[in-house]
């Protein structure tokens, strides 16, 4: 049976996952992930989307995206395509990285922006790679607490529900993370159609 079509709209929010080819790494050296967080940048500041949370693994990304007028799929094929290349030059290797076909979420922002960041920052954790989120350098969490700037998270939004108040909004998320989530791994992959996640009402529209 074919797969459905991705639903592409201005202004959606996207949870979004793409993984190595056959499961492979596609960070293989620190200065790998940093280059992919140029790439990241460079095209956020070329289309105009928003980035609220990344992270990124050994195999695979998840990032936190919300699109302007240019659609999400124009905008993970030129990442993808431009690290690819970075990647086989680097390496001496050829073919594909990423597998074709990346996993993109449609969400409801409102309910699941917190949740969502949260999920994706304690990634580390939950694979035994770190103690806690501030320990791993490869997620927007260091940027949040301020420990790190790069240009490439959009923070104020979420900040900004804790606090008007930078630096009480940075405690106030570090607070939030410290504490046990309520919202199951399971309930951000609980999805209408595996392309939607949102109650009866979100989905209609």
């Amino acid at each position: 049976m074919a797969r459905k079509p991705r639903i592409e709209v201005e202004g959606g929010f996207y949870h979004v996952i793409t993984r190595g080819n056959q499961r492979q790494k596609v960070f293989l050296e620190e200065t790998d992930f940093s280059k992919y967080l140029e790439f990241l940048k460079d095209y956020k500041d070329r289309y105009g989307f928003w980035i609220y949370a990344y992270v990124l693994m050994s195999t695979h990304v998840h990032l936190l995206i919300e699109t302007g007028q240019v659609p999400l799929s124009r905008i993970l094929q030129g990442i993808n395509q431009r690290f690819t290349m970075y990647f086989n030059w680097r390496y001496g290797t050829v073919g594909h990285l990423f597998q074709g076909r990346y996993k993109a979420i449609l969400c409801d922002k409102d309910p699941y922006l917190l949740s969502l960041v949260k999920y994706l920052h304690c990634n580390p954790v939950r694979a035994g790679m770190v103690g806690q989120p501030d320990d791993y350098r490869w997620s927007s969490h260091r940027e949040y607490l301020g420990m790190k700037k790069n240009g490439v998270v959009d923070k104020e939004l979420l900040l900004g529900m804790f606090s008007k108040d930078i630096k009480r909004g940075r405690a106030l998320y570090r607070e939030y993370m410290s504490k046990e989530e309520k919202t199951a791994k399971e309930d951000f992959y609980r999805t209408v159609d595996q392309r939607v996640l949102g109650d009866e009402a979100f989905v209609g529209r």
